[in-house]
């Protein structure tokens, strides 16, 4: 979770290779409304986000149920959302990818072919509520090599095995 430009795909896909496990894009969950929204310009709405949320919350349900592991790279930017995500289960950890404004503003402005313009970070971290330690959180840094960020992330989930 994090901010856009944080590195949530490249880590989330990083992180589910390390671990054996599959890789979704919380992205590809987005209405196309919200896809054309965000592309325009516009921050999305909480009500353009609960179908989204409930999308992911439903994939992350199926997934556990199944048996399944799955890391998915979603903004989940307000506790809210989380606790959507949730559903009450306390077998899903969140990973806080944490940088600072002008580090990701550089980074997003180097970005090329992706529906979020950088003109919305400041909206992004307007909206973001760092998760609480109540939420169990994994932090990690963004100021790190994916290699560094992904070593750290295992590391703080004391996995046994993948």
């Amino acid at each position: 979770m994090g901010v856009s430009g944080s590195g949530k795909s490249t880590v989330a896909d990083r992180l589910a290779i390390s671990l054996g496990w599959r890789f979704e894009d919380g992205d590809s969950f987005h209405p196309p409304s919200n896809v054309a929204k965000m592309h325009a310009g516009h921050p999305l709405t909480d009500e353009d986000r609960w179908p989204w949320l409930r999308a992911i919350a439903a994939e992350i349900g199926r997934a556990c149920k199944a048996g399944e592991h799955v890391v998915i790279a979603c903004s989940s930017l307000k506790r809210v959302y989380r606790e959507v995500l949730l559903n009450g289960r306390t077998d899903v950890r969140f990973v806080f990818l944490k940088g600072t404004q002008e580090l990701i503003a550089g980074r997003l402005a180097a970005r090329k072919n992706h529906f979020m313009p950088p003109g919305l970070l400041t909206s992004q971290f307007n909206t973001l509520e760092p998760p609480g330690a109540d939420e169990h959180p994994l932090t990690v840094s963004i100021d790190a090599s994916v290699e560094a960020i992904v070593d750290d992330i295992v590391a703080q989930l004391k996995l046994d095995s993948p």
